[in-house]
């Protein structure tokens, strides 16, 4: 009898199976929740949408985005982690995964244990801009002007560890010089404050920063990346001004509950992946927004996610970066 037992509860399991394998074609089944851990308005959340439109005309199901900010992504980030819908995804940065292991002593989710990658979407690197009433237009000027006035000038971030905050704790530190660090809710807020000359100075991304450059409400002193972006050609990258340390790249990632069937992930993934490289989509969301493309699948993101978690520590070490 328990042999039989154990026949048919292995029967069952590869029925089960097989019957998953069947349908996971059929996925999904009702509404799609994405979360954006990220305020409203920034470029991750207008990414986000622009995805959610396209996944929805292909799916056939509504795909909603949820904003759901705070404690640097670790609110929408854990929403995820613990939600056994099947049809809830998380969109975020890399702060999730690489920057806040770094920062916490302990976090409310684990990516080992808690999430299966879907895509590594798009990657950027930001802008230091800075409010069109700074006395500084370059980088250089900047340095000086903050070595004459030690503790005088602020900068926005969107959150204590937040990449702006590591670029600009990094810069301060290897020019010597005392910048006030002021946290913003998210990355709108933050650029707003720069515009608004409530803050001199925070870092961007071009989606965020392209109509206030070109308004002349803001200006770009340095960009982060390894060459200068041609969008903005004449703005020279922090690199050429003699600070490679300074990390202002971003990535853009999907993943899901751990619980999500593996079946259902690779589609997903791959369907992610076609829009993505749709050549309108791509001119208008990803080459027109200041992206670079990657569209890669669940086993890149999660190579790229262990890897860079071990060489962020270094650097936010040495920025003397913390949770506020």
């Amino acid at each position: 009898m328990t042999y039989r037992s154990a026949i048919l509860t292995l029967a069952l399991s590869l029925l089960a199976a097989l019957g998953h394998a069947q349908t996971s074609s059929d996925w999904p089944s009702r509404a799609v929740r994405v979360i954006v851990p990220y305020p409203a308005g920034g470029g991750v959340d207008v990414l986000a949408r622009a995805l959610a439109q396209k996944l929805q005309e292909r799916w056939q199901q509504p795909v909603t985005v949820d904003n759901r900010p705070g404690a640097n992504t670790l609110v929408g980030t854990e929403m995820v982690a613990r939600s056994n819908d099947g049809h809830t995804l998380l969109l975020t940065t890399d702060a999730t995964f690489t920057i806040n292991p770094h920062l916490y002593n302990k976090l409310p989710y684990d990516f080992e244990r808690d999430f299966a990658p879907i895509s590594r979407m798009v990657s950027f690197s930001q802008l230091l801009v800075a409010s069109a009433n700074l006395p500084a237009n370059t980088l250089p000027e900047l340095v000086a002007l903050a070595r004459k006035q030690p503790g005088q000038l602020s900068y926005a971030s969107y959150g204590a560890g937040s990449q702006p905050q590591l670029a600009t704790e990094m810069l301060k530190q290897k020019a010597g010089i005392f910048i006030v660090h002021i946290p913003y809710r998210g990355i709108p807020q933050a650029v707003s404050a720069v515009v608004s000359g409530e803050i001199p100075l925070t870092w961007a991304g071009i989606p965020s920063a392209r109509p206030h450059l070109q308004s002349k409400r803001m200006k770009a002193l340095a960009y982060g990346g390894k060459t200068r972006h041609p969008a903005f050609p004449d703005v020279p990258t922090v690199t050429e001004l003699g600070y490679p340390e300074v990390d202002a790249n971003v990535w853009v990632g999907l993943l899901a509950p751990i619980a999500m069937p593996a079946a259902t992930v690779e589609r997903i993934g791959r369907d992610v992946a076609s829009i993505l490289r749709e050549p309108a989509f791509k001119e208008r969301e990803i080459d027109g927004k200041g992206y670079d493309l990657i569209a890669g699948d669940g086993r890149e993101l999660a190579r790229h996610i262990r890897q860079e978690l071990g060489t962020r520590a270094g650097p936010i070490r040495y920025s003397g970066a913390k949770v506020d």
